[in-house]
């Protein structure tokens, strides 16, 4: 089985963040979310991964080069403009041959992986199987409806009075017959290949298509307090570890790692939290929820419930809250700001008028 993950996009809704940094890297407890994608991959003994691309841009391509690093064989596949996840098949046709294979949203955050999904469509086959997962609101999303005896009847993309709260979570299992599929629809009214249009077509042509509902953990990154939630999350699986170095001075309480070469010099941790290799945190009172990224310098402030990517500076007596901080950003509030929820792109600089 090889994999396509769909890695394209511009990611309006984590503006400003998006701006510089796709939202499949924007780092989910120390990690591009990109990178958790790949990892639930592997698991599955998957080493032939395809990944659409934004044909304008190389930071994907950059971040994961031909995959070695991760275990895989990357293929890059340039998408020129977003048509559709239909469209992506059709793109990768090339790729994808006529083998198996599951399409994989790069996105979405599963932290339980996709093995039981796997094994169900190994063992029977269909012509595609979708995975459900009931949502409060189907409204913004793909939608499962049944027949009586739970069979898929129909999918309805983005309906306004859905008939279930079964919702396409954005994984997908598929043979070759997909594309014959993808090749016989037509652009939905918005101007895209729907991939629920392709499968719809399957089930109106006699296919096989079957539903596997997931029970577990699952989010997207779409927005910023999915970015945190997710965050807060997969904290909550840490093992307490102290690779780098804490003097006497320090109190860590709950689930806490220090990466190698960190230093943590007289500051109150409160886990689940994670400070990335090479930082430097100094009198601080750092927060559950949040992950302080590699190479950063923290000193004299408050950081709860928060992601703080690489190479950030943060100068006390700051109190950040219930944010998102890009790459190599600065931020340093006065004391009359209070705690502050900020979201900011990389290399910004909030500090106090001279």
């Amino acid at each position: 089985m090889k994999a396509l993950v769909l890695a394209g996009g511009s990611g309006t809704r984590l503006r400003p963040l998006s701006y510089s940094t796709p939202k499949q890297l924007v780092p989910i407890a120390n990690r591009p979310v990109l990178e958790h994608v790949l990892a639930n991959l592997r698991a599955l003994g998957i080493t032939e991964v395809g990944v659409v691309v934004d044909a304008a841009s190389t930071r994907i391509q950059e971040a994961l080069g031909d995959g070695s690093r991760l275990g895989l064989r990357v293929t890059a596949i340039p998408q020129v403009s977003p048509l559709g996840l239909a469209h992506c098949v059709a793109i990768s046709r090339a790729f994808l041959g006529d083998d198996d294979f599951v399409m994989y949203l790069g996105d979405n955050v599963l932290p339980d992986g996709i093995g039981g999904h796997a094994e169900r469509f190994a063992a029977t086959r269909p012509d595609a199987q979708v995975v459900v997962r009931k949502v409060a609101d189907p409204r913004a999303f793909g939608v499962a409806e049944f027949r009586p005896d739970g069979t898929l009847e129909r999918l309805v993309e983005k309906p306004a009075r859905p008939r279930s709260d079964l919702a396409l979570i954005g994984v997908y299992f598929f043979t070759a017959a997909v594309h014959r599929a993808v090749a016989a629809i037509e652009p939905s009214a918005r101007g895209e290949l729907e991939i629920t249009d392709a499968i719809q077509w399957l089930i109106d042509h006699g296919g096989a298509v079957d539903a596997v509902e997931h029970t577990g953990y699952w989010r997207d990154v779409g927005q910023v307090e999915d970015v945190l939630e997710c965050n807060r999350r997969l904290l909550e699986d840490l093992v307490p570890a102290v690779h780098g170095h804490i003097d006497s001075a320090t109190e860590l309480r709950g689930p806490v790692v220090i990466e190698a070469g960190a230093r943590v010099v007289r500051t109150r941790i409160e886990g689940p939290a994670l400070i990335g290799a090479g930082t430097v945190v100094e009198d601080c009172h750092i927060g559950p929820g949040t992950s302080i990224g590699r190479g950063c310098a923290v000193r004299g402030s408050r950081v709860r419930d928060s992601v703080v990517m690489d190479d950030v500076s943060i100068a006390g007596p700051t109190d950040l809250r219930d944010s998102v901080i890009g790459h190599g950003a600065t931020i340093s509030l006065p004391p009359s700001a209070g705690p502050c929820s900020l979201v900011v792109g990389a290399a910004t600089r909030i500090e106090p008028a001279a």
